[in-house]
């Protein structure tokens, strides 16, 4: 899979727009930190003494709302609490709107559900809001929130064409890959089951074309005079899917026939860091299965590719699929089924090799338009038969762009079983080849349709059991991470999390592992409308905190606005704290006459 050859090829990126400063400002008082971001791993000699952030406070959290904005806020909270509501709430929407006409409806939705979760219908309109939030701390992170409107029909089309190869469709060859990394009819509409994050399905190369110019328009409106802008992708925005599966599927196995092997050796159930093979036992078992002479196999695990120590781990296995090495006509692996050896690459249609050669050219844009304009650029997580690819294609990226700072961030989702495995492999990749590792950590959008189509198509659940354990991974891959930022100040994460505990978690081992606000190596980031009790206090006090922020016209962003309502209704601990907090403040404010007041 020749990465570093297809990433080559190159297009010019689109006319430069007016910047737009989306970082939190720096504030006056000493308590906000600095002002310019310091050089990676420069330190100061005098550092403010970092505040104490109180969640509780609802005076101080909403110190930068008006009063009618708290009101909007308990009322949509409020609504999205109800779960006869929700059910309906497509329906609904709909009555209101041949009942109330666009114009009508556009304004009831602007001053409901639109107004709390999405910024404005452009550029232009959501710079007042994102001047505001930047005074009290807060930077922003654009999303350009449109969405497809697709029927289910149509998606489930859309998804079986693109995610089959054209062997695969004319009969002429059967899929060899896992049960997981094959389309299901069944899970067709990837929509389905998941309430917090936007899909993309793939209808042609122009298609394509059209997502990465909106993703360049999302990095030119986040860069500017801020060299803390952040900005979002989706490889599935990008380029046909069918590609993301094969490779996740040969990444998969590879993997696989690494742990088969180390059980051989006496090593099953060890940590991927752990587990080593010795260099000798393996060259024997390769020989023994015939996939390779003696001599060829010698030639694979020499001091120069593998080091000195007489054992290959996973990363040294790993790297043997890179196209640094020439194994491509000896990457097999054995049929769990029949024992019989496969080709682990499968090969392309002159026509599928130039579509994947596409979407890989459309990363290099999007990454080098982040790195001319200063802004990071966070890979997003999605569904876990496309992510062993895309956490494989961003650590391409990351290995070109982050060799000063980390400008290119990769997501793990901890809710899933090999997350910490996944963290540890890739922060030690870093520190062998000596770029930064940059990492945002997320709990998981898609555990309900991981669960059902586990269970409907056969293959182990990929997910942890229960809630309590992916609480447990967060934290465990966040404490693993944040050592290292302690030893490596080029290293940086951005804890995005709506759940006050584990930022309460985040908060203690920063202080006592040393890590300064000031040094900005430690990120927070929720969403607009959302946890505001969470994300202003920390802003107040001098941590980096970003809000998401979509925008778009009324009609186009109303799945998103969906996906909000009920988000919001499937994390009631958290929304009852907060409309709590919300009733609260207002009662403060009528007793003390300062209903009226404006944000200070």
């Amino acid at each position: 899979m020749a990465l570093r050859r297809v990433c080559s090829a190159l297009r010019p990126g689109a006319p430069r727009l007016a910047p737009l400063s989306t970082a939190p400002a720096a504030r006056e008082q000493p308590a906000a930190g600095p002002g310019p971001v310091p050089e990676c791993g420069a330190a100061e000699a005098v550092r403010p003494p970092v505040p104490a952030v109180d969640f509780g406070n609802a005076q101080e959290a909403y110190r930068s709302r008006r009063s009618w904005e708290l009101a909007r806020s308990l009322l949509v909270l409020r609504l999205c609490a109800s779960p006869a509501l929700l059910a309906r709430h497509e329906q609904l929407l709909h009555v209101a709107r041949k009942l109330l006409g666009q114009r009508m409806f556009d304004k009831l939705m602007k001053m409901t559900f639109y107004g709390q979760f999405v910024a404005g219908e452009d550029q232009e309109s959501i710079r007042p809001l994102i001047q505001h939030n930047k005074a009290f701390g807060v930077g922003s992170i654009l999303d350009y929130g449109v969405e497809e409107d697709l029927s289910h029909e149509e998606a489930e089309r859309q998804e079986m064409e693109s995610c089959t190869s054209e062997a695969e469709k004319d009969g002429s060859g059967t899929s060899k890959r896992e049960k997981q990394y094959q389309a299901h009819p069944a899970f067709g509409d990837r929509r389905d089951g998941v309430i917090s994050a936007r899909t993309y399905f793939y209808a042609n190369e122009a298609k394509c074309d059209s997502h990465m110019e909106t993703f360049l328009r999302c990095i030119e409106a986040s860069g500017g005079a801020s060299d803390d802008g952040f900005s979002a992708i989706k490889l599935t925005a990008l380029g046909r899917p069918q590609f993301l599966l094969q490779f996740s599927d040969v990444l998969t196995k590879w993997r696989w026939f690494f742990h088969q092997m180390a059980a051989e050796q006496g090593q099953a159930g060890r940590a991927a860091m752990d587990t080593k093979l010795e260099v000798a036992a393996l060259q024997e078992s390769v020989a023994k299965m015939g996939i390779a002479s003696r001599v060829e196999i010698e030639d694979w695990f020499t001091p120069e590719t593998l080091g000195v120590s007489g054992t290959v781990d996973l990363l040294d296995w790993s790297s043997l699929i890179d196209s640094r090495t020439r194994l491509s006509k000896h990457l097999v692996v054995p049929n769990v089924q029949t024992g019989q050896l496969e080709p682990l690459l499968s090969r392309f249609t002159e026509e599928e090799e130039m579509q994947m050669t596409r979407m890989l050219q459309r990363m290099d844009v999007l990454a080098k338009k982040a790195t001319e304009v200063g802004v990071r650029l966070m890979v997003d997580a999605e569904q876990s038969y496309f992510q062993p690819a895309i956490g494989r294609l961003t650590l391409e990226m990351q290995r070109k762009f982050n060799v000063e700072k980390p400008l290119i961030f990769n997501t793990y989702q901890c809710y899933l079983k090999d997350a910490y495995d996944n963290v540890t492999l890739d922060v030690e990749l870093a520190r062998r080849e000596g770029w930064c590792f940059g990492a945002k950590l997320v709990r998981g959008a898609y555990m309900a349709q991981e669960r059902a189509r586990a269970a409907e198509i056969g293959y182990e659940d990929p997910i942890n059991p229960t809630y309590e354990a992916t609480n447990a991974m967060y934290h465990r891959c966040l404490n693993y991470v944040l050592e290292e930022l302690k030893h490596n100040p080029r290293a940086k994460v951005m804890v995005a999390s709506h759940n006050e505990d584990t930022v309460r978690f985040t908060l203690r081992r920063m202080e006592e592992l040393g890590l300064h606000p000031a040094d900005r190596q430690v990120y927070f980031g929720q969403l607009l409308g959302m946890c505001d009790q969470i994300s202003f206090p920390l802003g107040q006090a001098g941590f980096p905190v970003y809000k998401y922020v979509p925008y778009g016209p009324v009609m186009e962003v109303l799945p998103y606005l969906s996906r909000r309502a009920l988000e919001n209704s499937g994390i009631m601990k958290g929304a009852q704290r907060e409309r709590q907090l919300l009733w609260q403040e207002l009662q403060r404010r009528l007793r003390t006459g300062s209903l009226f007041s404006h944000p200070a």
